[in-house]
């Protein structure tokens, strides 16, 4: 799995500071950034308030805004002094990752209002590596991330965006930075938290591409899973994710998630969507339990919660879900949830949940 956390985002840190301290003898109010509107000064600072703002709504918990404040230098800071603060800020950012629980989330505006400590880690690195790019553009100096670092930011927050060759083209490319062959040019961008929903008993947390590349392979996807999981089904649906983001179809919201148990944070299956709904407004689901987790409602609630959501939304109209003719402790959760049979073949028994 692609890692991100408290040590990419001192890694990152120490690359921007590196390269900049190179030119920490020019007036950088006076150079643009890049394509940016802001000064390098400008920018800089907007790393170390974006580096520090995120420590903050993590540390604080903020649900509903960021933390109110702004960080703002001491009259006469040279620049030498900025990049301290970007480095002791970059600290901050990454002291705070290490020690918050993998289940805490607070508040980021884009797209779902949320982040886990992934995500402000991801995007602390990504705030880092564009804008020193920028920064090192302006001032003709020469910048380039570890290829691993630019994988990571892409792998967790931009799911919606097809892998490139190489990473540090893509990313620049997918934040309107740079030039891809056959691709389009970027001219509006945005980065993705992976969505959660709750239930009653559980949480349903969006499986980015990053962790479905690990649990493909064998890994936990950075879950921690109750005994016999994840289950097969889960580890296959990490696997058709993992293809449509390769391939550039990956819509994050009707991708894979992780059944999450909130009395021990502790996952206990998988419920998804097949792919995103066709033209008609229909979108085939899948899930599984481990064993251990079997019996207890935990399959129609999190297909409940899977389904209010979605029917909720303009581009659902009806969902459908395949079980085994023998299956019939399946065939009873999706009845429970609502389902009506509507035909049956060698396949299985089909089911559908329309809105209204």
């Amino acid at each position: 799995m692609a890692d991100m956390g408290g040590d990419q985002v001192e890694e990152a840190v120490a690359g921007c500071t590196a390269a900049l301290r190179t030119a920490v003898d020019r007036n950088w109010a006076e150079v643009r950034a890049g394509r940016l509107d802001w000064n390098c000064h400008e920018t800089a600072v907007h790393v170390a308030d974006d580096l520090v703002a995120y420590a903050a709504n993590l540390a604080g918990r903020a649900q509903d805004a960021y933390v109110p404040f702004e960080l703002r230098l001491d009259d006469g800071t040279d620049n030498s002094g900025l990049l301290h603060v970007i480095e002791t800020t970059g600290a901050l950012l990454a002291a705070t990752v290490r020690t918050t629980p993998r289940e805490v989330r607070a508040f980021h505006p884009y797209p779902f209002r949320s982040a886990d400590r992934v995500g402000f880690a991801a995007m602390g690195v990504a705030e880092v590596l564009l804008h020193t790019h920028d920064m090192a553009t302006g001032l003709g100096i020469p910048y380039r991330p570890a290829e691993q670092l630019a994988e990571s930011v892409l792998g967790w927050l931009f799911p919606h965006v097809q892998p490139g060759p190489a990473a540090w083209p893509t990313l620049l490319w997918a934040t309107g930075r740079g030039e891809l062959p056959g691709r389009a040019p970027v001219t509006d961008w945005r980065w993705y938290n992976n969505l959660v929903l709750p239930a009653e008993r559980l949480d349903l947390v969006g499986i980015r591409p990053a962790a479905a590349r690990d649990l493909r392979l064998g890994g936990d996807g950075g879950f921690e899973w109750i005994e016999g999981g994840p289950y097969e089904g889960t580890r296959d649906a990490a696997g058709f994710l993992l293809k449509a983001y390769e391939g550039g179809v990956h819509r994050p919201e009707f991708g894979v998630f992780a059944l999450v148990r909130r009395e021990d944070g502790r996952a206990i299956g998988g419920l998804g969507f097949h792919s995103a709904p066709d033209g008609d407004g229909r979108v085939e689901i899948g899930y599984d339990l481990t064993e251990a987790a079997r019996g207890h409602g935990y399959a129609t609630e999190a297909l409940r919660t899977l389904a209010d959501w979605a029917l909720a939304r303009d581009d659902v109209h009806s969902l459908f879900a395949t079980v085994d003719t023998a299956n019939t402790p399946s065939q009873a959760v999706v009845t429970r949830a609502g389902f009506t049979k509507v035909s049956e073949d060698e396949a299985g028994l089909a089911f559908e949940l329309r809105a209204g």
